[in-house]
């Protein structure tokens, strides 16, 4: 049985997720921002996230796989859902839930590159950097930490534990 230890809870993560939805709407101020929302990870983040930008914008999801029901990356990427927007010359914020090994996200900016748009910039719920094998520039991140599994706030184990409204470590 998994015990799990608060880490964040949730008036921190939504004291943070204002913060930044402040800071967006000031750094993208007359652009055409899309908001692309990496599932199914980010979907909290996300909507949290949007309610706090004060501008015009799209959004839209994209789904990769590489983790399936492990805890580390398998290193392999499956692009399981394409975006449906029109993509050409907008800014797209990629929000993503946790940048881990880097792995993912480094697929992801090389897809959306290869895509004509404007700019592709990275916004994270969690940036955990120690685990970090590929090199990622994270633009925006709500919260650093360096170690342990984490779930909740969208975060999963297995499919399990996205709901809680907090952070928590999970320990076997």
């Amino acid at each position: 049985m998994e015990t799990r230890k608060l880490l964040l809870s949730s008036e921190q993560i939504q004291q943070r997720v204002a913060e930044l939805g402040q800071q967006l709407t000031r750094e993208y101020a007359g652009k055409k921002l899309v908001l692309m929302g990496v599932l199914n990870g980010a979907f909290m983040f996300l909507a949290d996230l949007a309610k706090h930008i004060e501008l015009d914008l799209e959004v839209d999801f994209i789904r990769v796989a590489s983790y399936g029901n492990e805890t580390s990356t398998s290193g392999t990427i499956r692009l399981t859902k394409e975006p449906e927007l029109e993509l050409v010359g907008k800014d797209i914020l990629l929000v993503e839930d946790i940048i881990d090994t880097g792995t993912t996200m480094a697929w992801l900016e090389r897809y959306f590159q290869d895509h004509a748009v404007r700019s592709v910039k990275v916004c994270a719920l969690i940036d955990k950097k120690e685990r970090r094998q590929t090199r990622v520039q994270v633009d925006y991140a709500a919260f650093h930490i360096d170690r342990g599994f984490l779930i909740g706030y969208g975060l999963d184990y297995a499919q399990l534990y996205r709901n809680l409204p907090a952070i928590y470590t999970l320990s076997p």
